[in-house]
């Protein structure tokens, strides 16, 4: 009877060890393998053991990140538009010179006729520019005093800044300079005398001048 009761009592002991176990065992909806405490339980390679229960649907990212529905990257931003640069305006440097002949009498600095009606043709020209400056410099012949045509010249560059201002060139817009008979064109020994003639005065014309310069941009 000893014998028995002794291998009764193992037998229960083995029951109560199955009971335990039992108990460590996953719920009936538990996907993986789990401790007493609720942790995962993983192999000596750290990978996850799933129970029967265990579905794809039922995959965690620590077990089974390859399983896992991966969020969908955020909407990529739509490209904004590449707008041209604007291009810059062209720069614009017109030089014009006008004969004193065409502008003036001769030893005059009133605006003949002929002078305005260049002068007119020069605003036609600009009226799409955006000025700058506009440089007005009178020339005289050698004819007379240096005193006496530096006047000269100060006074027809004057006339000529009068009349563009009169046509809406603002006045600040236009500079004016006189040379006198410094800056003479022709060359020295090609208008020969000293003496007042016709001959001489028409020999210096080139010098009798006005040289306008016009300084500004113009749009495209």
């Amino acid at each position: 009877m000893k014998i028995q009761t002794t291998k009764y009592s193992l037998l229960v002991a083995a029951l109560l060890g199955i009971s335990s176990l039992a108990m460590a065992a996953p719920s009936n909806t538990s996907a993986y393998v789990v401790d007493g405490s609720g942790n995962l339980v993983k192999s000596g390679f750290g990978l996850c053991w799933r129970t029967g229960y265990w579905t794809p649907a039922m995959a965690i990212a620590e077990c089974d990140p390859d399983l896992v529905k991966k969020e969908a990257p955020p909407p990529a931003k739509a490209a904004e538009p590449v707008v041209p640069p604007v291009p810059a305006p062209k720069p614009v440097a017109e030089k014009v010179t006008l004969s004193a002949d065409t502008l003036y009498d001769f030893d005059k600095a009133v605006l003949r006729p002929e002078g305005k009606a260049k002068l007119d043709e020069l605003v036609g020209q600009i009226k799409d520019v955006k000025l700058e400056v506009i440089t007005a410099v009178g020339h005289a012949d050698r004819i007379g005093s240096v005193k006496y045509n530096q006047k000269l010249s100060e006074r027809r560059a004057d006339s000529v800044k009068t009349y563009l201002v009169s046509k809406g060139i603002e006045p600040n817009r236009v500079y004016t300079e006189g040379k006198g008979k410094s800056q003479p064109v022709t060359k020295p020994g090609q208008c020969k005398g000293n003496k007042v003639t016709k001959k001489l005065i028409a020999c210096l014309q080139p010098d009798r001048r006005v040289e306008i310069e016009v300084i500004g941009t113009k749009e495209k």
